[in-house]
This record gives structure tokens, C-alpha cells and sequence, in this order.
């Protein structure tokens, strides 16, 4: 590194003030923290500062100076204390960090203090307190920062979006912050781009079965590994080794998947990375355990849970513990699997963790549901279903209500005390189910469409239980058919004292699909405005006509329902609204990059409009709350 040279030999001027020497430390040790050299990093700090637990020499800097050294003494402090797990060493750096914010708050150096708020979210994130993060990256945001250091800031509260699967809500940041990753010239940050752009794309085909996504999820990691390579990142090629060898498991190609695990080991070891070494051989475990080699599983994951528990990364603890867990029960080792099993929920909670927690309740459900007390199963079901309760991802609603079914025949199925005597399973299963539809109908609100959706069934079937069938007592929760039924969604407090209805327009030109979609939303009482083309569409928009959600078709008679979006935005009061484009065609990206906030595909997403329409008013609702 050219550059890094000129800046050392700098550094080796005695003649020059002390200050500006710190600085130039701080500038050198920024470069190499960019290419994943943070021992490096660490000694060319000098005598400012030798090593974690020691306060850094300030004596002789200037406010401007010191802040900036606390700063970075604070993020290598974070870096090396993740890798060598070492206890405390987060705190210590987000007291050093913590300091900076303030110290650059009092000199008004506003894009200083917004890059130590990003850097202490950062902190939080690794220790799984997600919360905290997503409040300090979104405050960070807020200063209007620009290039490399808005694009980062994105990057990383995309990631904690990820981790607690608002999966929507990363790729709406992602595609936010693609322009400004196109145009960075730091061969780093556009490989975190595109690492991060992979990880959600997988998810999301897991999510929202879209086997599409994993062939996508593969370029974008290849692009990662490229600009790793270019930037000499090692850590971060490795990582992304393992994040190839984890999408490959889950599509069950496990000689790939170890292919890829292989290289990500190696990488680790040879850098003495203990936490991300750990964290591959967690990943090895759970393809070992799909292949059937339970006990190889077992040896590697409880290695994997010795290193992790030693340093303050949480949330892989939780993963890793729940991992093991799940080994522990397929040996037959109940009780010990219980008992991990439990400690992953408890860690996963204590740092905000609640999708970790869940799922980790799940696996007991799953896995040890027969040895388990009537009460206790019962009780692990409630907190399951809690903690999953405001989780986006599909797959863990699908688990959750099999295990339903599952703690049906071994709670409610047979009377206490155990006698057979007038039992009759139908009676039993019609019990269950109809608490089910119950608890589907009050968190849907009284729509049936959604309650419909949460319970897997198709809305039509679950319409005529209640009507005619067999759970019309039942039919009291659903929101009225006559008068026009109102959303819960909005309360208008000035102009009614109950509900409003929700207004959406629907700018669609082929007269089955705005049928189709007319009859999906009249069923939730929402009142639907179509629109034929993109002109008579926009002049309505222009006008002060309330429109609580816009969905758009992409190809129109007069324009595209993209350049749509693009003028429906530059309206400053329309630029918080709520926009779905509803279409067959491959331009996803494009209408997220103009502004779309979701995206459902002709003709499957006809089923999914209703959900994410109340999903988008309930998160603007959120938002203005």
C-alpha cells in the first residue's frame, strides 16, 4: 500500500507537532482496519496507545486530536476484542467510543460525531443488543451523511435488519444505498455491499420461497469475493467463504457446502481468528447433522459454544447453543438438550435477540415435545409463539404453527387425568382448532384474509367456517361484512371516534388482474380506487386526495408504473406513502431503486396484497406515532 508507506514514513518525522502525528497514526490505522489488519492497525498507534484495557495517552493532544483517537482506539478495541474474545472488550469500546460521540458533539463536528454513532452501533450489534443499534445507526443516518460513510452506515443497519428479519426493510436500505456503493472507489466497502445484498437475497428465498433468489444470492456473493480479494481483505473473503458454505446447506448441496466451509476454516485459522472459526464450525455442524453424522456434529458445535462463550458475541452464542441443543436431542440426550436449549433462549433475550430466542424455542417443540410436561409444553408453545409474534420471516410462522398441531395431540387431546373413557379425537382436534382460528382472528385484527394467512389456509375455506361451517360461533371476531367494515389500521381521532377506512388506489390496465385485486381488498373493507392509466393515476396524486397505499402495475398504456413511482415521489405529499408494485415483470430492483416499498409478483402475489398492504400501514403508522 502506497499510500500507507508515504503516511508511515510521515509518521517517523520527529520534527512533526505531536498532534499531527496522533492524526496520522489514526489515518494509518483507518486503512488497515480496511483491509481486516487490526493488529496491525493496533501497533502503529504507538505510544498513544499498546494495548485493550489500557486508557490511550491524551495529555499533550488537542479536543480535536483526542476525540479522534478515542474513536479509533475505541473500534480496534471492538475489532480485536470480537476476534480474540476477549472478556469486557466490547464495553471498553463503547465507553472509548461513547466518549467520542461526545467529545465531537461539543466541538459541532456533526459528520465526526455521525461516524462514532455508527461505530458504537456497531458495538451493540456484535453484542446482539439490536435495539440499540438500529437507534444509533438510524440517529447516525439522520445528519445527512454522504458517500462512503452514508453508504456503510445503510450497510450496517441493513445487516441489523437482517438479523432480525426485516427482510424488507434490508433490501429497501440495500437498494437505497446501491448508487453510493457503485460509486465508491474503497474495493472494501463495495465487497460489504455486496456480502450483506447476498445474505438478504438468501433469506428471503427461505422467506418468500423464491429458489430465483438463491442463483441471485450466488452472483452477489462471487461480486463480495472480488472485491475482497482486490482490497486484500482476507477476514472478509473467509466470511463470505462461510456465508457460500451456509446457502449451499441450506439447498442441501453438502459437498459444496463443505467445499466452501473448508476454505473459510483455513482463512481463520491461518489469522488465529478464534470467534469466526468457531462460528464456521457451527455452520460444519448443522451440515454434518443433515448428512447424519450426529455425533462429528456434536463434537464440533460444543467446541464452536467453548470459544463463543468465552467473549461477549451473544447472538452466535444463542445460534451455536441452539445448534447444539438440537445435536444433543437427535442423541438421545434429552435432558442436557433441554437444558442448552433453554440457555439459547435465555441469552438470545437478555441481549434483544427475540427471533434467536424463538427459534430456539421451536427446536424444543420440535425435538423434545414428548418429554416434556403437559404444563411445560404448553408454556414453551406461549413463549414461542410470543417471541416470534412480530417476525416477518415465513419459514419460522410455518414452523410455529406445525408445532401447534403437534402440541394439539399431546396437551389437548386427551383429558387430565390420561383416561380414554368418552374421549373422541374429533372433538378434540375441532377444540384446538377452533383456538386456533381464534388467536388468528384476533392478531389479524378481525381480517379474515390475513387470519387466513397466518393460519395457512386459503381465505375462501376459512370464510366458510365461519359462515356456515363448523366454527361459527367464531364469526363474532371477524370485522363486519355490512356497513362497510373499517380498518383498524388508522385511527382518525379528530374526524371519528372509531376507525376510518383505508383508502388505496390501483393503477392496473388489464381489467381481470384490477378485479382480482378490487375483490382482495374489498374483503378487508378498504376502498379501492383503480386507474387505467398512468396519466389519469398522477393527475389524481397531484390532487389532495387522502391515499393511505398506492399499487402500481409496471406496464401501462401511457408510461411505466417505474417512471410512476419516480413523479409520485418528487409530490411532497406523497413522498411517505406506502407504494407496492404489483407486476410480472423482472424489475424488482428498479422499483425499489425509484422508490417502491415492496414488490409482489402477477399472479402469485394476488395473495399476499391484503398482508402487505396492513404491513406498510402499520410500520408508516409506526413511524408517525
Amino acid at each position: 500500500m502506497i499510500i500507507s508507506s508515504q503516511l508511515l514514513h510521515r509518521i517517523g518525522d520527529t520534527s512533526l507537532p505531536q498532534n499531527e502525528r496522533a492524526r496520522l497514526r489514526c489515518q494509518l490505522a483507518k486503512e488497515l482496519e480496511d483491509v481486516g489488519n487490526y493488529d496491525a492497525a493496533r501497533e502503529v498507534m504507538g505510544e498513544i496507545w499498546s494495548r485493550i484495557g489500557e486508557r490511550p495517552l491524551l495529555d499533550e493532544l488537542d479536543e480535536v486530536t483526542t476525540a479522534e483517537v478515542l474513536l479509533r482506539v475505541g473500534v480496534l478495541t471492538g475489532w480485536i476484542g470480537s476476534i480474540r474474545q476477549i472478556e469486557g472488550a466490547q464495553e471498553l469500546a463503547r465507553h472509548l467510543i461513547g466518549e467520542s460521540v461526545v467529545r465531537f458533539g461539543i466541538l459541532r463536528a456533526g459528520e465526526k460525531a455521525a461516524e462514532a454513532q455508527m461505530e458504537l452501533g456497531h458495538c451493540y450489534w456484535r453484542e446482539g443488543s439490536f435495539n440499540e443499534a438500529r437507534m444509533l445507526l438510524k440517529e447516525a443516518l439522520s445528519c445527512d451523511l454522504v458517500g462512503n460513510l452514508k453508504a456503510v452506515t445503510l450497510s450496517r443497519l441493513a445487516t441489523v435488519e437482517k438479523v432480525t428479519n426485516r427482510l424488507s426493510d434490508a433490501l429497501h436500505l440495500l437498494v437505497e444505498a446501491a448508487p453510493l456503493f457503485d460509486a465508491s472507489k474503497n474495493h472494501t466497502i463495495k465487497g460489504r455491499f455486496h456480502n450483506e445484498y447476498a445474505q438478504v437475497l438468501r433469506k428471503l428465498s427461505a422467506a418468500e420461497h423464491r429458489s430465483d433468489y438463491i442463483d441471485r444470492a450466488l452472483i452477489e456473493y462471487e461480486a463480495a469475493s472480488y472485491f475482497f480479494e482486490q482490497a486484500g481483505h482476507r477476514r472478509y473473503q473467509a466470511c463470505v467463504e462461510n456465508n457460500i458454505g451456509y446457502l449451499f446447506y441450506t439447498i442441501k448441496k453438502f459437498p459444496e457446502s463443505h467445499h466452501h466451509l473448508d476454505r473459510a476454516q483455513a482463512l481463520f485459522t491461518s489469522m488465529k481468528d478464534s470467534v469466526h472459526t468457531a462460528q464456521v464450525d457451527d455452520t460444519r455442524a448443522r451440515v454434518l447433522l443433515a448428512e447424519g453424522h450426529v455425533s462429528e456434529a456434536e463434537k464440533l458445535v460444543r467446541s464452536a459454544v467453548q470459544v463463543l462463550e468465552k467473549g461477549g458475541e451473544q447472538s452466535l452464542l444463542a445460534e451455536a447453543l441452539t445448534t447444539h441443543g438440537l445435536v444433543l436431542a437427535r442423541l438421545g440426550r434429552y435432558k442436557v438438550a433441554r437444558l442448552t436449549l433453554q440457555h439459547a433462549v435465555e441469552v438470545a433475550q437478555n441481549v434483544g435477540d427475540s427471533e434467536t430466542a424463538g427459534l430456539a424455542s421451536l427446536v424444543i417443540l420440535e425435538e423434545l415435545a414428548e418429554h416434556l410436561p403437559a404444563q411445560d409444553l404448553s408454556a414453551t408453545y406461549d413463549r414461542a409463539a410470543e417471541l416470534l409474534s412480530n417476525s416477518e420471516n415465513r419459514e419460522s410462522k410455518d414452523r410455529l404453527l406445525a408445532c401447534s398441531r403437534r402440541v394439539l395431540f399431546l396437551v389437548n387431546s386427551l383429558p387430565s387425568p390420561p383416561t380414554w373413557k368418552s374421549f373422541n379425537l374429533n372433538e378434540a382436534v375441532l377444540r384446538f382448532e377452533s383456538r386456533l382460528i381464534e388467536r388468528a382472528l384476533r392478531e389479524a385484527g378481525g381480517a379474515v384474509a390475513r387470519a387466513a394467512q397466518l393460519l395457512g389456509i386459503e381465505r375462501r375455506n376459512l370464510d366458510t367456517m365461519l359462515r356456515t361451517g363448523r366454527h361459527r360461533n367464531l364469526e363474532r371476531l371477524r370485522t363486519p361484512v355490512e356497513p362497510r367494515r373499517r380498518s383498524l389500521m388508522f385511527r382518525d381521532e379528530v374526524n371519528c371516534p372509531d376507525t376510518r377506512v383505508v383508502s388505496v388506489m390501483h393503477v392496473e390496465d388489464e381489467q381481470p388482474v384490477a378485479e382480482a385485486v378490487q375483490m382482495t381488498l374489498d374483503a378487508e373493507g378498504w376502498s379501492v380506487e383503480a386507474c387505467a392509466d398512468g396519466a389519469v393515476a398522477l393527475e389524481k396524486l397531484e390532487s389532495g386526495a387522502r391515499y393511505d397505499v398506492l399499487i402500481f402495475d409496471n406496464k401501462l398504456p401511457d408510461t411505466t408504473g417505474i417512471e410512476l413511482i419516480k413523479q409520485t415521489r418528487k409530490l411532497a405529499h406523497r413522498q411517505q406513502t406506502p407504494i407496492i408494485m404489483f407486476s410480472g415483470g423482472e424489475v424488482e430492483m428498479e422499483a425499489r431503486r425509484a422508490g417502491a416499498n415492496a414488490f409482489l409478483r402477477k399472479p402469485s402475489g394476488l395473495s399476499l396484497i391484503a398482508e402487505t398492504v396492513a404491513r406498510l400501514l402499520a410500520r408508516k403508522r409506526g413511524r408517525e406515532v
